[in-house]
């Protein structure tokens, strides 16, 4: 993914940046947070927490700023994301937040729902968690 590609995600509205999320990660198999002495960790304006989440090391790296500054985009796989990440989330009633942008909250959905997505999308495609990991 290259800047000009990194520039039009986003400026896309919420659901196309989640589009975008589902399909990319689907493909390359990497999801990608913020890391810093433990995970960046957002929150809604009613106060629920978030673990925003992006679909490429340079989208999330243009979100290392305010709260965030001094974090680093740290990779992870999408296996990793369905087994243990997503579980746990919901267990600890944090909510999944996807394609933050430095101006904007990314799209929350449920967890169920974020996994139908993933999943129907590697089904629907055949493309396995572990395939193509260019950018």
């Amino acid at each position: 993914m290259d800047a000009t590609d990194t520039s039009s995600v986003i400026l896309l509205p919420k659901q196309l940046r989640y589009e975008h999320f589902v399909r990319r990660v689907a493909a390359t198999g990497e999801v990608w947070g913020l890391y810093r002495d433990g995970w960046a960790i957002g929150k809604t304006d009613d106060g629920a927490l978030v673990f925003p989440l992006w679909p490429s090391s340079e989208l999330a790296r243009q979100c290392a700023v305010l709260e965030w500054e001094g974090y680093e985009p740290h990779a992870f796989a999408l296996q990793e994301l369905l087994d243990e990440l997503l579980p746990q989330l919901e267990n600890d009633g944090v909510l999944p937040g996807i394609t933050y942008t430095p101006d904007e909250y990314g799209l929350t959905p449920t967890h169920d729902q974020l996994r139908a997505d993933l999943e129907g999308r590697l089904r629907r495609h055949g493309e396995p968690a572990s395939s193509d990991r260019s950018e």
